[in-house]
């Protein structure tokens, strides 16, 4: 396995990268330790000295945000590019948070090792939450919001803290909680086994195999395989077209980061866990992924090579690249394929350098891949999404993947201005990039005494034409199969190698419509320019910010001469760069338009596909799919996501939930029990005639299903389905006068909203069938 350097050993240069750095640590040591420990003291049962922080903070997953925090501030802390004073000021906030832990874990009103940070639905029972997980009881506002998530971000916290700082009280409060979970999980049935896992839990795993290393208590171990969910990995190692249609992407993830974890834990004996791991790498970049190095569409795989029909305002969940990042980079350690370092410095780029405002230093939640909208970013004291948490955690480590090391080499991966110490060699290995405004990047060597040392480096996938010089003796070197040049000399005090790459226009095209194009320039996704007209946010979910309205202009460009084809071969005779700047023009179509970086883009409309028609070309049937999606688009009132709390019980659609199931296991869904009900509050039109447009399971029929719109029925009775799709839909009629008597008028985050109420239940005997994916409200 390839070695890691420290985060101590390595210093990022470059101007774009230092900055984001600096608004990340501005930020955290904005942020008050006493308000983030605020509801860890409510559950100890002690006086909180200052009031917890609003948003998620204030609700059932209150806590994750601190987990986040101590990973972002540790990793900060070890970083060379942090400036002195600003290393003092995070660790006083880490001491004064593991400080604080460790005195509310004494102190636990739960069973011993239990410190927890959520707001608390029964003082006499703190443990409550993972109580009703056990019994599969999700509601997000009155049971359970994820509370093994938000104890997999805590621990991962203190386990980060104790490698990056040394502190010791976090390995204390780690060890705690990894007691407790192991006394929690060793009396699970079976059944409830198959319950816990069936709900988002994070990456328990990936942080358990991890404390395990540093306690070798066997019991960390016994906990940690207890997240592993071998039904899931078995099922992806297949390769099975549509494994990972309509799951939950970041719940999906570190799951494999968990299995991952377990093979790098216990060796070759657990060897099926690196295969579980590749084949599931394999598949989200190869079915699932945009150019960006993103994936997902409203938090959810889709169907496989579905990529261009679910481009909206809300694809490509941050926490989704992050996680992702990180499996490829340990998968790159693991094997050395240079894949995983391509796909690394893509994303790094274009998904992740994305995702933050250089003025602000805030992040995103989501990044929209439909042409025309805009990137949307959250605030600093009254969100803390998930993507705040992970955003918080991105930009404190830039430095940990440009360099690797094996016995006899230094490799480097990307090519970002920076400084790697080799203590073992005792050479230091200074990278001045101009890449990607220029094409070169040259490495200064600097030495104690003569050693002779191997350096390797990477030829990215974009490179054209690639040289590799040492200065100092003119010799030049070829790269071989791997990808990689190897330099082998015994090198002086000052000696240069010059890496130089010719970099072209690359196009990217969508696998589910040959027509729709994207544009690279070496490593650099470029994005056109669409202004700033107009740009109205919405909220989606708990407060997620979102772009709402979409300018996009003409999608549809047509070739002037010529075909598509042949304007693509030559697509740098089309896309002119204009000077040294990365600006580019693309010519010779029917609408001129302005393209540059995608990442230095922020608060301004963008495209990054654009669909290419002959002059003599008919709209494909994959665009008039397209077309018809987005006219369906159009019609689309409202849309909730049964079994996935954080859509369905935000204040628009307030779930009233009288016994019913929720699940994230294989899919979203919600069923009724028996004699239960679950309601929805949804968007709708007075005087006019609606559509309820509801999924369904195949493996359902039989089942009973009741909808309600208030007090009238438009549906009693079984399901009988007899196509052959695991998944179908079905849309039912809702008359205006059925609209206008079940009629609500409510102020949803100060704003008027017309509602009806849609209630789903069984019967008085038998659950219902579940209610799967989306339930949505269209005009006719």
């Amino acid at each position: 396995m390839l070695k890691e350097f420290d985060l101590t050993q390595v210093c990022v240069n470059d101007e774009y990268c230092a900055n984001a750095l600096n608004k990340d640590v501005a930020y955290l040591k904005s942020l008050d330790p006493e308000r983030l420990l605020a509801g860890f003291y409510e559950n100890a049962g002690l006086t909180p000295k200052k009031i917890r922080y609003s948003g998620w903070e204030n609700m059932l997953i209150g806590g994750h945000t601190l987990g986040h925090y101590l990973t972002a501030a540790a990793q900060g802390y070890a970083n060379p590019g942090t400036r002195k004073e600003d290393k003092k000021a995070l660790f006083d906030i880490i001491k004064t948070l593991v400080d604080g832990l460790l005195e509310c874990q004494e102190h636990s009103q739960g069973k011993k090792g239990f410190v927890f940070g959520a707001i608390i639905m029964d003082s006499n029972n703190v443990e409550l939450q993972f109580d009703h997980v056990e019994h599969g009881r999700t509601n997000i506002i009155t049971e359970s919001w994820v509370p093994w998530y938000t104890m997999h971000k805590i621990l991962d916290g203190l386990v980060s803290t104790f490698v990056f700082t040394g502190y010791e009280p976090a390995l204390k409060v780690a060890e705690g909680i990894g007691d407790w979970t192991y006394n929690r999980a060793s009396g699970w049935s079976e059944e409830t086994h198959k319950t816990v896992l069936s709900i988002e839990y994070g990456g328990m795993n990936d942080a358990l195999y991890k404390l395990y290393r540093l306690t070798g208590k066997k019991e960390h171990l016994e906990a940690a395989h207890a997240f592993d969910e071998e039904e899931l990995f078995k099922k992806v190692a297949t390769g099975d077209a549509n494994v990972l249609n309509n799951r939950h992407a970041n719940t999906t993830i570190p799951k494999f980061l968990g299995a991952l974890q377990r093979y790098m834990t216990l060796g070759d004996v657990a060897g099926e866990y690196l295969t579980y791991v590749q084949k599931f790498w394999d598949m989200v970049v190869e079915r699932h992924t945009y150019a960006t190095g993103g994936n997902s569409e409203w938090e959810h795989f889709g169907e496989d090579f579905v990529l261009d029909a679910e481009r909206t305002n809300c694809n490509n969940e941050t926490c989704n690249t992050y996680n992702m990042l990180k499996m490829s980079r340990d998968l790159f350690r693991i094997t050395g394929d240079k894949k995983y370092a391509d796909y690394y410095e893509n994303t790094f780029i274009n998904a992740i350098l994305s995702s933050q405002n250089p003025e602000s230093g805030m992040t995103m939640y989501f990044q929209p891949m439909a042409t025309g909208y805009y990137k949307v970013y959250g605030t600093p004291f009254d969100k803390f999404w998930c993507c705040t948490g992970t955003g918080m955690e991105n930009f404190t480590k830039l430095n940990d993947s440009i360099y690797f090391l094996d016995d006899e080499s230094v490799i480097v991966n990307m090519y970002i201005s920076s400084v790697v110490c080799d203590s073992k060699k005792k050479l230091t290995l200074t990278q001045k990039s101009l890449i990607p405004k220029g094409n070169t990047a040259l490495f200064t060597i600097n030495l104690e005494e003569p050693v002779k040392t191997k350096l390797r480096f990477r030829v990215p996938d974009w490179a054209v034409n690639a040289t590799c010089k040492a200065l100092s003796s003119g010799k030049t070197y070829q790269a071989e199969a791997d990808g990689y040049f190897t330099v082998e000399e015994t090198f002086n005090d000052g000696d240069q190698i010059e890496i130089s790459f010719e970099m072209h226009t690359v196009v990217k095209r969508l696998p589910d419509c040959e027509n729709v194009f994207a544009f690279k320039y070496g490593p650099v996704l470029l994005s056109a320019d669409l202004g700033c007209e107009n740009m109205i946010d919405g909220t989606t979910g708990v407060d997620v910010t979102i772009p709402t309205n979409k300018i996009a202009g003409k999608e549809y460009l047509t070739v002037q001469d010529g075909s598509v084809s042949d304007y693509i071969a030559d697509i740098d005779k089309h896309l002119i760069r204009k000077g040294d700047e990365l600006c580019f023009t693309l010519t010779g179509t029917d609408r001129e338009l302005t393209f540059g970086p995608h990442y230095l883009k922020t608060r301004q409309r963008y495209g990054i596909y654009w669909y290419l028609f002959d002059k003599d070309q008919g709209v494909t049937d994959e665009v008039e799919k397209r077309d018809q999606e987005n006219a369906r688009r159009e019609r689309i009132l409202d849309t909730v996501q049964p079994g996935y709390g954080q859509y369905e019980n935000d204040e628009l659609h307030a779930m009233e939930d009288k016994g019913s199931v929720g699940s994230t296991n294989n899919g979203t869904s919600r069923a009724a029990t028996s004699g239960g009900r679950f309601t929805y509050h949804m968007k709708a039109v007075e005087g006019q005639d609606l559509e309820l447009e509801v999924h369904y399971l195949r493996e359902d029929n039989g089942k009973p299903i009741q909808i309600h719109i208030g007090e009238d029925e438009i549906l009693n009775g079984r399901l009988h389905y007899t196509g052959r799709d695991e998944e179908y839909s079905v849309v039912y009629n809702i008359p205006k006068d059925v609209v206008t008597r079940n009629i609500e008028s409510r102020e949803v985050r100060g704003e008027k909203v017309t509602t009806i109420p849609v209630t789903f239940s069984g019967s008085y005997v038998i659950e219902s069938a579940r209610v799967f994916g989306f339930v949505y409200i269209l005009t006719k």
